[in-house]
């Protein structure tokens, strides 16, 4: 059974009524609804659903069921919220879960075996892949121009390496 999906995580307690900061880690615009549940990574808090939510300039400022005071946000401080993977949305043809991505065999056009995608790093205008070759790791833009086809059934992803990103010669 696939583990758990991290969709956000609690920052921190806000005012004195047992709101939180929550920071959002979907691109699901309906995951934090009132009424919405998610289980935590945190053994003494098995679930948590949230009851109010509006936008605020740090994520999300939630209020959630059976916590009304601060003490009881403060406990909550770092707390992931996850939904089950059968849960998220479906993805369009070009889109890819991180984890599925992790562990592929990076090979350039020619065919020769550049390294494995050591991970997946979000950024504001794109997504990078980082790879970990033999000698040095560096990360490659998650685009079209430069990741060219990716297949993961057969495990492999294909880049077209724009010359000077890195030296795999060291």
């Amino acid at each position: 059974m696939p583990e758990p999906i991290v969709v956000g995580y609690i920052r921190r307690a806000h005012g004195i009524r047992g709101a939180v900061i929550l920071r959002p880690l979907s691109d699901d615009p309906h995951r934090f609804e009132i009424g919405s549940e998610f289980l935590t990574d945190d053994p003494a808090v098995d679930r948590l659903e949230l009851t109010g939510v509006q936008p605020h300039k740090e994520g999300l400022l939630v209020t959630l069921a059976g916590t009304a005071d601060r003490s009881a946000a403060e406990r909550l401080r770092g707390v992931s919220l996850l939904v089950e993977a059968k849960q998220r949305r479906d993805l369009e043809d070009d889109e890819y879960w991180p984890e599925d991505l992790i562990g592929l065999a990076v090979h350039d056009s020619a065919g020769s075996r550049v390294g494995v995608v050591a991970d997946v790093v979000g950024g504001a205008s794109q997504d990078r892949l980082r790879v970990a070759a033999a000698q040095v790791e560096f990360e490659v833009p998650f685009v079209a121009a430069i990741v060219t086809d990716i297949d993961i059934a057969a495990g492999t992803l294909i880049v077209d390496l724009p010359e000077g990103l890195v030296d795999l010669e060291r």
